[in-house]
């Protein structure tokens, strides 16, 4: 195997695996590739559905997206289609399913069909968003927690696909979660900067004008190019990303041509 870096920050780029039929040897390095770049991409996998779900197993407990499973589903991929009247609504800087109390921590991305243009992707570090931050800053971060809800454009997205007739039902469900602000990272120790998009809804003990300013500067730090990788897809390719450490953002610019991604996440643990 050989991994080739992408940037100064993070992401690299595999070489000499297959993923339908990895050894326990060959995961191994995957996955120390993985804990040292945060994302790692994978060109000609064509990665079937069955060894989507196998591969994502070997990081864990394959998860089911929390409103499927409240509604009896037991299937772990999902599918992730734009067309000309679904267009893409993930361009936004964000980290997967925050609002529950343990998210997932293992993503893995197949690209099915790709447009001929546009449709990139791009993850960002957030040990280096972090890292970033002044003495003075860390030390007042370090201590806050952080209040993540799905947020009004979540349900409407929701209501808009399935209906609204649940939605009382499941808002009481799933009221979303507290986490920490910066979290240690269970395998490599290292701090990041736990931010997560649209989902992060206050700071526990701030007013709402302290909150929404402290918010917007940490959030910011993402915008950092020199913190960031893109990847520009071709058919067949696979992208696994570590959920803790990183933000991702699929770049709308490909609308309205048709693009296809099948996704399984991974379930992780509480953030400290």
């Amino acid at each position: 195997m050989e991994a080739r870096r992408l940037t100064g920050s993070l992401g690299a780029e595999i070489e000499g695996l297959y993923l339908e039929t990895i050894t326990d040897h060959e995961f191994k390095q995957l996955d120390d590739a993985l804990m040292e770049h945060q994302v790692v991409f994978l060109r000609d996998q064509h990665l079937t559905a069955d060894g989507h779900r196998a591969l994502a197993a070997r990081f864990g407990t394959p998860a089911v997206f929390p409103l499927a499973r409240h509604f009896g589903g037991s299937e772990v991929l999902g599918m992730i289609e734009d067309t000309p009247t679904n267009g893409p609504d993930a361009d936004y800087w964000h980290t997967d399913i925050t609002w529950i109390d343990a998210p997932p921590k293992i993503a893995i991305l197949a690209a099915l069909d790709i447009p001929p243009y546009g449709g990139d992707t791009l993850w960002v570090d957030l040990y280096g968003a972090y890292d970033g931050l002044s003495p003075a800053m860390r030390s007042i971060v370090d201590a806050l927690r952080v209040r993540h809800t799905q947020g009004e454009r979540f349900w409407a997205a929701f209501g808009k696909a399935t209906g609204v007739e649940r939605l009382d039902e499941l808002r009481t469900a799933f009221p979303g979660a507290e986490h920490p602000l910066v979290r240690a990272h269970p395998v490599t120790g290292r701090k990041a900067l736990f931010v997560a998009g649209g989902f992060m809804a206050s700071v526990i003990g701030m007013d709402p004008e302290e909150s929404a300013w402290l918010l917007q500067h940490v959030q910011h730090r993402v915008d950092d190019s020199k913190l960031q990788v893109r990847w520009r897809w071709r058919v067949g390719d696979v992208a696994i990303w570590d959920e803790r450490c990183t933000n991702h953002r699929a770049l709308g610019d490909h609308f309205p041509q048709h693009r296809l991604m099948r996704r399984c996440t991974v379930e992780g643990d509480v953030p400290v």
